[in-house]
């Protein structure tokens, strides 16, 4: 199954970090199926001293460049991918998105009507590319803008909702469509070094919402660990 990782700052990470890529890809490397090769048109991380993705100083040396493979980049969201999904599923054979967008666009491009909208428009691209393309999509999780401004707050929810409608409308038998669960126990403090970006046990969270949203629905892959071994992984 040949996954493409889509999202934005929170995705992509920063020089220095594991990222939940990583944190997937090693739980993915350990479960029965595979492979699960990860694919996509980039493989770097955001450098915050050249604002640019332009680093590859991976905390973990050892990640190997074709599973450092993915569609992410910072300050992007739905309304930057719905135009070069097709593209990119086409050019690398992707049949499952993992989708991690949204907190980007409301904060700064567009409303949650038109953010939806361009959700949909992502699926759209996405199929006219393969048909048959499964997707797995987080909605926007807590992050400190939402507890410090309450309008906000009611923004992420209110696309939270319309996301969940799109994907209903248009989830079919042969390109199942599919909203992971956020983190229960999603904490800022502990789960983000700024409020908005993951922490090493943030990086863990992320990972296992996807692969075990995976696993549930499609039998894909295994329940990831997060028992505190797991969740105490040097970052």
């Amino acid at each position: 199954m040949r996954m493409m990782l889509v999202g934005d700052s929170m995705t992509i990470g920063s020089a220095g970090e594991h990222t939940w890529r990583h944190r997937l890809w090693q739980h993915l490397g350990r479960a029965p199926g595979g492979p699960y090769p990860f694919v996509g048109p980039r493989t770097g991380l955001h450098d915050p001293v050249a604002g640019a993705p332009v680093s590859h100083a991976y905390a973990d040396p050892d990640f190997p460049e074709d599973a450092r493979r993915h569609l992410a980049g910072w300050g992007e969201g739905w309304l930057h991918m719905a135009p070069v999904i097709r593209e990119a599923v086409t050019g690398h054979r992707a049949e499952l998105l993992l989708v991690s967008l949204g907190l980007i666009d409301l904060g700064f491009y567009t409303d949650a009507d038109r953010t939806a909208a361009n959700a949909r428009r992502f699926v759209e691209e996405a199929r006219a590319a393969n048909p048959r393309i499964r997707v797995v999509a987080l909605p926007v999780i807590p992050n400190v803008r939402a507890r410090t401004d309450a309008p906000f707050g009611v923004t992420c929810a209110h696309f939270n909702r319309l996301l969940a409608t799109a994907f209903a409308d248009l989830a079919t038998p042969a390109s199942p469509l599919l909203l992971a669960s956020p983190p229960t126990d999603w904490d800022l403090e502990r789960d983000t070094y700024d409020g908005t970006h993951p922490s090493a046990s943030g990086e863990h969270k992320l990972a296992a919402a996807f692969a075990d949203a995976m696993h549930r629905a499609w039998r894909l892959g295994a329940p990831y660990r997060t028992d505190s071994l797991a969740l105490a992984e040097p970052a």
